[in-house]
């Protein structure tokens, strides 16, 4: 799996959750706090789990 495709099904999920707080008439201040903290746990997720080059 690519680090670009991981990083982009992360972020359609994160614009999901957020369009749904604000929905849920969550305040906006907790909204941009959540999409932060997403943000970070997808990208350690992604850069723990992307492909490793084969030494050689």
């Amino acid at each position: 799996m690519s680090f670009g495709l991981y990083i982009a099904g992360f972020a359609i999920l994160i614009v999901g959750l957020a369009m749904g707080a604000h929905l849920a008439h969550m305040p906006s201040r907790w909204i941009a706090v959540g999409v932060v903290v997403m943000l970070g746990i997808g990208i350690v997720k992604g850069v723990s789990s992307a492909r490793r080059p084969d030494p050689s």
